[in-house]
């Protein structure tokens, strides 16, 4: 029976420090990490810290504690206690875990808690941990074969009995964005604009008009580049131009390096010079990149953790934010070029697209603008793509109503141990 004072905690029902089991903290403890960033030793820091508050003599609630909180309950002292010294250990540790997954999914899930609990930023922190014996039980045991720390979506699977998060972003005609939260502009962007540029991926497209004096533009050339991933793969560029998709990185490789995870990270064709498909499993993502009618569209499926991993310096990114309202085009901008007509343009997007809902919308306003009949294909490969992405199918047509409203910081924060769990990603 737990203290009948003391409500229970509805996310730590055995009165542990919510969403951080000892047993999934003591698995990430077990390996090593190649780079500077101490993360690990953070986390240690902070099981060592909370270690007290699991056994304590109120097994319905967290033990005891004063001052800690704002408003937090019997106990939450002790726990703001401990998530103050952890906040305070990944930031003396920042400038070595720059684009460290694990270290910025540790960040976000600390906030997550510390607001969860009303703990003041402010206040006493925990003593230093005893230096001493590694913990016990550090070691996977049981005769399980380690996670490979290269499979995301492997990895996470395991932990948390469910798959991982994910979000899809395109860019495809003259050119239409569709962003992770389910925005969709039509946007001018001439020149080089980031689609992404996060701590593990930096995508760019460059645009120019689609015909002489038009306001819209279409995509020339594509440039993405996977970040250098400690033991997964070296940083690898891949470069695509009209008329020419090729089917390797530009170091002539079609995998991620030597790494013992080279592998992870994979070029397919599926139909050489016009789709190609890039498969970055330890990061949990797959892009695809096609020609059609003369411009680019580039596609992704990307896990969530990886889609907002990035700072306030990178926050220009037209897969997140959508297009600025200076680039984004109206319908009426669609000035008709050629012979064909808006009934003609709406008969040719229909026999592909039935359901009016954006991409058909784009494709008239796409076939108006070029006056090329091969632009309905954009549109309809996209949609394809999007079915194939989408988690969540019930969002796959969007309608010019829509005004897609981005996901909160709340929804986008996952709890500190859906986080934690890519500490694995950076150790053996």
């Amino acid at each position: 029976m737990g203290d009948p004072g003391q409500p229970p905690n509805p996310r730590s029902p055995h009165g542990s420090p919510p969403t951080l089991s000892t047993l999934t903290l003591l698995l990430l403890l077990c390996g090593h990490a190649h780079s500077q960033c101490k993360i690990l030793r953070c986390n240690a820091e902070y099981v060592s810290s909370t270690l007290s508050l699991r056994g304590g003599g109120s097994p319905g609630g967290l033990p005891g504690g004063s001052g800690g909180g704002r408003g937090g309950g019997v106990g939450s002292g002790g726990l703001c206690r401990a998530l103050r010294s952890y906040a305070l250990c990944t930031r003396r540790t920042a400038r070595t875990c720059r684009g460290d997954l694990a270290f910025h999914s540790a960040v976000h899930g600390i906030e997550d808690l510390m607001i969860q609990h009303n703990c003041s930023r402010q206040g006493p922190t925990a003593p230093p941990p005893p230096r001493g014996p590694a913990l016990p039980g550090a070691g996977l045991g049981q005769g399980l074969p380690a996670p490979d720390p290269c499979d995301y979506e492997g990895r996470f699977s395991r932990l948390h009995g469910h798959p991982p998060s994910f979000l899809h972003c395109a860019s495809f005609g003259d050119p239409h964005v569709r962003s992770f939260h389910h925005h969709f502009h039509t946007c001018r962007v001439q020149g080089a604009w980031p689609l992404l540029d996060n701590d593990f991926l930096f995508v760019q497209a460059t645009s120019s008009p689609v015909a002489l004096g038009a306001n819209a533009t279409t995509t020339r050339k594509l440039t993405i580049i996977f970040k250098n991933m400690q033991e997964c793969i070296d940083q690898k560029v891949y470069q695509a131009e009209v008329d020419n998709l090729p089917a390797a990185f530009e170091d002539g490789s079609v995998n991620g390096g030597d790494r013992p995870g080279g592998s992870s990270l994979s070029i397919h064709t599926a139909n050489p010079g016009s789709h190609v498909e890039i498969r970055a499993a330890y990061i949990g993502t797959t892009i695809i990149i096609r020609q059609t009618a003369g411009q680019l569209s580039f596609s992704i499926k990307a896990a969530e953790d990886v889609a907002r991993a990035f700072s306030a310096e990178q926050d220009l990114q037209l897969c997140v934010g959508g297009c600025p309202p200076s680039q984004q085009l109206s319908r009426s901008e669609s000035n008709r070029r050629g012979a064909i007509t808006v009934d003609t343009a709406r008969q040719l997007c229909k026999e592909g697209l039935p359901v009016e809902d954006a991409y058909f919308h784009s494709c008239v306003f796409d076939v108006l603008i070029s006056g090329d009949p091969n632009f309905t294909v954009a549109a309809q490969e996209a949609l394809e793509d999007a079915r194939a992405f989408l988690p969540d199918l019930e969002k796959l047509h969007l309608f010019p109503s829509d005004a897609g409203i981005p996901l909160s910081s709340a929804t986008l924060l996952a709890p500190l141990l859906s986080g934690l769990f890519v500490l694995w990603l950076c150790i053996q």
